[in-house]
C-alpha cells in the first residue's frame, strides 16, 4: 500500500490520508469544497461547492496518475437532498463514464459544507 498526497487538494483535517493506493485500486478520502490554496471553504451554494469538490477529487486522481474515467465507484454526501438535481448537473460534467454511485443526504458535513465526494478508482489494465 502507498499513500497518495498532493498540495493541489486540501490537506487531511484529521488522522487520515488523502488517498491510498492498494494494488490496482485507489481509495480516495471524501473531498469537501475546501480551496487547497487557502484551506478555506470559499464557494457558496451547491453548484460552486460541488465544482470545488470535483476539482479536489481530480487533483488526487492526477497525483495517482489517474483521471475521472478510471473511477469505478463514488459515494456522494449531501447536506440537503433538495440539492440532488443541481449536484447531479455538476457531477455529470466530471464523471462521464457513469461509475457506480451512492448518493445520500446526511445530517451534517465537516465545516458545514453542502457536499462531499469520495471515489474508488481502478488503475490496473483495462
Amino acid at each position: 500500500m502507498r499513500k497518495i498526497s498532493t498540495d493541489k487538494a486540501p490537506a487531511a483535517i484529521g488522522p487520515y490520508s488523502q488517498a491510498v493506493l492498494a494494488g490496482d485500486f485507489l481509495y480516495a478520502s471524501g473531498q469537501i469544497p475546501i480551496n487547497p490554496a487557502t484551506g478555506n471553504v470559499e464557494a457558496e451554494g451547491i453548484t460552486a461547492q460541488a465544482e470545488q469538490s470535483m476539482k479536489n477529487v481530480g487533483a488526487i486522481l492526477k497525483a495517482a496518475n489517474a483521471d475521472y474515467d478510471k473511477v469505478v465507484k463514488t459515494t456522494c454526501f449531501l447536506a440537503d437532498i433538495q440539492d440532488f438535481a443541481a449536484f447531479n448537473e455538476v457531477y455529470a460534467k466530471y464523471f462521464t463514464q457513469n461509475p457506480a454511485r451512492s448518493c445520500v443526504a446526511v445530517k451534517d458535513l465537516p465545516k458545514g459544507v453542502l457536499c462531499e465526494v469520495e471515489v474508488v478508482a481502478y488503475l490496473g489494465e483495462s
